[in-house]
């Protein structure tokens, strides 16, 4: 599959569409998730066009798992989680449904009910308000 210079973590990296961004550098940015499986549900991604992990410049990878490593420490201090959970999916049969290499930072603790990937759009407020939450946690 040719790499889909529509899809929406395409579109946010031109600020063709809104993002809550909470880290931004030049290689990579994370973000709120617009339809979070919990709660501090962030994203990290290149801002290299690549579909996936086969597909990425081992650079790029490089350069984008520290942000997912800061980011992910930011989250878990943010939400008082007791855990994170990383997910990464790589094609449709995996439940990869943007096509843009992507890192999911999820905070997790005993009891916390996950929510379907996609489920329902979160409220704006909210994700803003979380965004702070995490840039806040990360020093900024």
């Amino acid at each position: 599959m040719a790499y889909d210079v529509d899809n929406i973590f395409a579109k946010i990296l031109r600020g063709e569409a809104p993002a809550f961004k909470v880290y931004e550098d030049e290689f990579s940015l994370a973000f709120m998730d617009v339809m979070p499986q919990v709660p501090g549900h962030t994203l990290v991604i290149p801002k290299d066009p690549t579909e996936d992990v086969f597909s990425a410049d081992p650079v790029i990878l490089g350069h984008t798992i520290n942000p997912v490593q800061s980011v992910a420490a930011a989250v878990k201090k943010a939400f008082d989680a007791r855990g994170i959970m990383l997910a990464q999916l790589n094609g449709a049969a995996a439940g990869q449904t943007v096509f843009h290499l992507h890192f999911h930072i999820l905070p997790r603790s005993e009891g916390l009910e996950m929510l379907l990937h996609a489920r329902a759009m979160a409220d704006f407020a909210e994700l803003e308000a979380h965004a702070q939450r995490v840039k806040s946690a990360l020093g900024e």
